[in-house]
């Protein structure tokens, strides 16, 4: 348990007496617990002081941020694809497509030969167990996978994200969890910001998917007409992968946000390649269409996420954290003092 240490300045000088004070929370609002009476925060905060040094800070989130900031953080996530930091990355992305465009038909081709012998089902079928009376017709509102490929790629489908995103939300009202509140704000928002990004390259590439191709690898229309998209889409929509882009996204955001889970990025990294796996087994994508993809929901996920958090490291830190001392104010008796915050 660590203990913090208020050391007053100046308030013998101040005060004419020597004067002291103790706190077990931060200055800032601390999940759990009530921030101190003596305390004079500049906003309404929550600190997190995770393992090895680091320390995340939330603000309280927005009513329906996931609105209101994705213009902004859209645009920061434009600036972000081409600043001299993402030179290195697009380098990389641009290599390992170029690569994986003269394999694609034959990773396509052994992975099907592989399927075929181990029996496993390359189709995707599922089983309606829930549906409306729309219009005078059917609409399916829930279906489960009939076979493993399927459950693969329903991985992609944004569901797993949005009842994530729909459990912190509501553990952060209850507990008044700023953390969580703001993962999941950051979750849909990154959702329809991974949608908007990937169907505006998908209809710039015009790429035909698996089992559309004429051609092994498949041929790209670029810029197809708007009628010929809607009228025939997986013609023009393999590249790059909207359901790899939003896994990866939405696995990054939980990871930035709880770094001290450990289990996050094996768990989500393996989702991710089965994902891409059972989409290549499907014939709905090509390996090619993956590392664009990945590059896309990693960028949008540190964007947003860094616009909803500040991440304090202190370089060096054990797994335990160490003393620090730190500059604050208090408030006593009606007076502003200045004071050192002790923390071991």
């Amino acid at each position: 348990m660590k203990h913090k240490l208020w050391l007053l300045l100046f308030a013998g000088v101040l005060l004419g007496t020597n004067t002291s004070a103790q706190t077990d929370s931060s200055i800032l609002h601390t999940p759990g617990g009530e921030a101190d009476s003596l305390a004079l925060p500049a906003k309404d905060e929550q600190v997190y002081h995770l393992r090895k040094g680091i320390t995340l800070v939330y603000p309280k989130p927005k009513n329906f941020g996931f609105i209101t900031d994705l213009p902004g953080d859209g645009w920061k996530y434009v600036k972000n694809s081409f600043s001299k930091e993402s030179i290195k990355p697009w380098v990389m992305i641009a290599g390992a497509t170029g690569v994986l465009l003269a394999l694609d038909q034959p990773i396509a081709d052994e992975l099907h030969r592989f399927s075929d012998r181990i029996h496993f089902h390359r189709d995707n079928s599922y089983k309606t167990v829930w549906e409306l009376k729309i219009g005078g017709s059917k609409t399916s509102m829930l279906r489960i996978p009939n076979n493993l490929n399927s459950a693969f790629y329903q991985m992609g489908q944004g569901y797993i994200s949005l009842l994530v995103g729909a459990g912190l939300f509501t553990y952060g009202k209850i507990a008044n969890d700023y953390r969580s509140r703001s993962t999941a704000s950051q979750l849909l928002e990154s959702f329809f910001l991974m949608g908007a990004s990937t169907q505006l390259v998908k209809r710039i590439s015009g790429r035909q998917s698996p089992f559309m191709a004429s051609n092994p690898g498949g041929n790209w229309h670029p810029f197809p007409s708007i009628k010929a998209y809607q009228t025939n889409t997986p013609n023009y929509d393999a590249f790059p992968s909207g359901h790899l882009a939003t896994l990866m996204s939405s696995v990054t955001i939980l990871a930035e946000n709880y770094p001290e889970s450990r289990f996050i990025k094996p768990i989500g990294y393996s989702m991710v390649a089965l994902l891409g796996l059972s989409m290549i087994n499907n014939d709905v994508h090509w390996a090619s269409d993956y590392p664009l993809a990945l590059g896309m929901g990693y960028l949008s996920a540190k964007t947003v996420a860094n616009r909803s958090r500040r991440l304090l490291k202190s370089i060096g830190m054990n797994k335990n954290d160490r003393s620090s001392l730190s500059l604050t104010f208090v408030r006593l008796n009606n007076q502003v003092i200045p004071g050192f915050l002790y923390s071991f």
